[in-house]
């Protein structure tokens, strides 16, 4: 079974499993959460699986309980909501595809690594398409992880984050606006004339998107933080205040 712990680490909290340590002691000795250890026990002492590192699917931490980088989950729900679809595979996997501007390499970088944060023993891999890239990765816990997954395009249907992503995104509602922006958004230079006839600049932040309930989302999230937005548009949401637009420099950014 793949872990992100060494063998060395899984099969020492097993043995102390099996001597009787309680799960919170072991955990605290093997530097794990607690449901880490539930997990193990679980998986080997329970179900009686083999110990050792053969194959076996990657645990799913909405079905199995399995660790959950939620800061990362946050990030890549953002890409998802924005530029991301699923889709179905042979034998019930599924294929996460992250589509992106083939010119913003750190962040084609960044979507491959946050998928690796979410499913550790993912195996990222860039799909190249005229001028963008497609970066996709298999599993058959992808719609278990974002239940938005259905037919027909996102905003034709009803989207809307179940109680426990919302809870994710409480918690760091920053990842989900960098996602967000930086699939469907955009940061540029504006600007606007004086009855001088001066012309001034001002930098802003763009969010296009046709769904109505992601654009909520997104403001939603904007309003949490107490960031002011404007629709100007009606599938347009932007953030022109100084204030705002120094708030999310600090952690969405120009692409690049």
């Amino acid at each position: 079974m793949g872990h992100i712990r060494s063998q060395e680490t899984v099969d020492s909290a097993l043995r102390m499993s099996d001597a009787g340590v309680p799960d919170r002691v072991n955990a605290e000795i093997h530097g794990v959460a607690v449901k880490t250890i539930r997990r193990w026990r679980r998986v080997y002492q329970r179900l009686g699986l083999p110990r050792g590192t053969g194959f076996q699917p990657t645990p799913c931490p909405r079905c199995d309980g399995a660790e959950l980088d939620e800061a990362a989950y946050a990030l890549l729900l953002g890409w998802y909501l924005g530029d991301g679809h699923l889709a179905r595979a042979r034998r019930g996997v599924f294929t996460l595809q992250i589509a992106n501007d083939a010119k913003y390499v750190d962040l084609n970088r960044e979507i491959a690594e946050t998928i690796v944060r979410v499913k550790p023993t993912a195996s990222p891999c860039p799909r190249k398409g005229p001028g963008m890239i497609r970066t996709e990765a298999r599993w058959k816990h992808w719609p278990c992880l974002f239940p938005q997954h259905g037919v027909g395009r996102k905003h034709e249907r009803t989207i809307a984050l179940a109680d426990w992503q919302a809870a994710i995104v409480a918690k760091y509602p920053e990842q989900l606006l960098r996602g967000l922006f930086h699939s469907d958004g955009c940061r540029f230079v504006n600007w606007a004339g004086k009855a001088d006839g001066r012309r001034y600049e001002y930098v802003r932040y763009m969010f296009s998107n046709e769904s109505a309930d992601i654009r909520k989302i997104l403001t939603d999230t904007l309003d949490r933080l107490g960031i002011l937005w404007r629709q100007p548009r009606r599938n347009v949401v932007a953030v022109s205040r100084r204030e705002g637009v120094e708030r999310l420099d600090t952690f969405v950014g120009p692409k690049s």
